[in-house]
Parts: C-alpha cells; sequence; structure tokens
C-alpha cells in the first residue's frame, strides 16, 4: 500500500515552468496620449496664469486738466473682473496640482483611477474658466461699444491701454478653456478604448 502512494507521487507530472520573459504591455498609444496630455496641461497652466496675471495688472489713470483730479480704472472696480482674476488663478493652480497625476498617467498607461479622476475635475474647470472669460467678455464688450438703451458710453475710448489688456486677458481665457476642452477629450478617448 505504502508503495501505490509513493507510486503515484513519483509518476505525478511536473508543472511546466517557462524561461521566456512574458512581454508586458508597455501603452503604445495610451502612452502617447498621456504624453499629450501632459503638454496640453503645460500650456494651459501658462494660458490660465497669463490671463490672470495680465487682468490683475490692468489699470489705467488719466489726468483730469490737475493732476490732482484724475479717472482711474482697475480692474478690482468691477466684480466680474474680481471673479475673472480668482477663477483663472484657482485654474492654474488645479493644473499645476494635476501635473503629478498626469505624470503618473504616462508611466502607467492603464491606470483608470487617476485619468477618470483628471477628467472629472477638467469638467469643472472648464466650467469655471468660461464662467469667467464669459462674463469678463460682457464687460469688455460693454467698455467697447457702450450700450445706448442703458445709456452707457463706451470708455475705451479714453482707456484704451486698460481696454486692451482686458481684451487680451479674456482672448487667452478663452485659450485656456479651448485647452481644458482638449484635455476632456483627450481623456475620453483613453478611457473610452481601456
Amino acid at each position: 500500500m505504502a508503495d501505490d502512494k509513493g507510486k503515484a507521487i513519483a509518476g505525478a507530472a511536473a508543472p511546466l515552468v517557462s524561461t521566456k520573459a512574458v512581454p508586458h504591455p508597455r501603452g503604445g498609444w495610451r502612452k502617447g496620449v498621456a504624453i499629450i496630455d501632459f503638454i496640453l496641461r503645460l500650456g494651459a497652466i501658462g494660458a490660465t496664469l497669463g490671463a490672470a496675471a495680465m487682468m490683475g495688472n490692468s489699470e489705467e489713470i488719466l489726468p483730469f486738466f490737475t493732476q490732482f483730479l484724475q479717472f482711474h480704472a482697475e480692474w478690482n472696480d468691477f466684480p466680474m473682473f474680481q471673479f475673472f482674476v480668482v477663477a483663472n488663478a484657482a485654474a492654474g493652480g488645479y493644473l499645476v496640482l494635476s501635473l503629478p497625476l498626469s505624470f503618473v498617467c504616462i508611466v502607467r498607461p492603464y491606470a483608470v483611477g487617476p485619468r477618470l479622476l483628471l477628467m472629472i475635475l477638467d469638467t469643472v474647470m472648464t466650467a469655471l474658466v468660461f464662467a469667467a472669460a464669459s462674463s469678463a467678455a460682457a464687460v469688455v464688450y460693454l467698455a467697447h461699444n457702450g450700450s445706448q438703451d442703458a445709456n452707457w458710453i463706451a470708455v475705451c475710448n479714453q482707456f484704451t491701454g486698460f481696454c486692451q489688456a482686458t481684451s487680451q486677458a479674456v482672448v487667452i481665457s478663452f485659450v485656456a478653456a479651448l485647452s481644458f476642452i482638449c484635455l476632456i477629450i483627450v481623456s475620453s478617448l483613453a478611457l473610452k478604448r481601456m
């Protein structure tokens, strides 16, 4: 009886072990998408912080008859411009903080969690930047054209430097918002193929 047990154990087939290395999927196009995401984030950081800085430094003083009586236009005189500066600075700060997660997506292209989190937060920041840029664009439009119905005059004839700086800041902010839309599209394409 002992011999039967010994023979059964000795006759058992040994498990197959391969000495070949199994290729680990490298990510291919997913890694390329993650690199594009990282580059888009860097560009959006420049756009959001540049728009906030340009708007935050916009002011102009016009003398009126004497040096003691002056007209002064500054960005913090308008609540919409204040919202613009805060929203673009917050979006720029978020983008700086999102760079490590974006780098994780480059290193681990199959990681779903970081990419999904970035896509959700990018969507929120897109809405914030679009709202800020749109409200500031309305004020810039009124400053350039005025409103005959409300009896508001166009002030950009006098405050040309101020109006030029605020207009450029609004355009840069819309570029940042379009960068956010591209980030959402890139993330959704990467998540769709997972």
